[in-house]
């Protein structure tokens, strides 16, 4: 393991988050989206052979799909196992619907409404998050679609996704803003770093922990642009 970056409050080690743990100052609250197999067993795939199909699409004016395929990605060969996370003071774990058996019974479950209106397809209308924290469910509308992407996120304005499962920035604000401590926002499984980018947004302390290099890299690299203008009456 390695530190990768350190500015402004925020801090990206590379490694396995088993490792680097043990060594990092008291932690506040634990917000990610970890690496899980499916509830039907299988692993979440990022393209695939479709991938590899030739030609681009046309998708806006001025803007193009290009077929990508991020690889194997490193976790979720195995069910994810959350009870190293369970002792923090304030965790939401997104995926939890696929490893809910492992998971304590809660009350304030996070929804997040991915459709948002647009007609439903074969994929999932949400997403679902356990928390520990105190409270009734809430829902969080945010269209993200495949290439339909809302808000700053929009493809016409930030282009391909940065990594195969990333979520909306404005997302990761609304969870952090749940949260009822400062202190520091750890994501032990930090993938391109929108919840870092969310808590510089919002002049809260990060780590993120990573164990694929290259998307280390991303991170910091969003991390470097300044902070976003936004409501904060979420």
């Amino acid at each position: 393991m390695k530190q990768y970056y350190e500015h402004d409050g925020c801090t990206i080690y590379h490694g396995d988050c088993r490792e680097v743990l043990p060594t990092l100052e008291q932690i506040s609250a634990v917000v990610t989206d970890p690496p899980y197999q499916l509830a039907n067993g299988r692993k979440a795939n990022t393209m695939g052979k479709t991938a590899n199909r030739s030609g681009s699409g046309n998708l806006l004016k001025g803007t193009y799909l290009q077929n990508r395929d991020y690889g194997a990605m490193v976790g979720g060969d195995e069910p994810f196992e959350p009870s190293m996370f369970l002792g923090f003071r304030e965790v939401i774990l997104w995926g939890a619907i696929h490893y809910a058996t492992e998971l304590p019974n809660a009350t304030k479950w996070l929804v997040w409404d991915k459709r948002e209106g647009v007609e439903i397809d074969d994929n999932a209308d949400c997403e679902m998050a356990w928390t520990n924290l105190k409270g009734p469910a809430r829902i969080f509308r945010n269209l993200w679609k495949g290439v339909y992407r809302k808000g700053e996120e929009n493809i016409s304005v930030a282009g391909a996704k940065l990594h195969p499962f990333q979520k909306p920035v404005e997302l990761m604000r609304w969870c952090i803003c749940k949260l009822k401590y400062d202190g520091i926002v750890l994501d032990p499984f930090m993938g391109s770093g929108t919840t870092l980018r969310a808590a510089k947004d919002l002049g809260r302390r990060a780590i993120g922990i990573e164990i694929e290099e290259r998307y280390c890299e991303i991170a910091a690299k969003r991390l470097a642009q300044g902070v976003f203008a936004f409501d904060d009456k979420m």
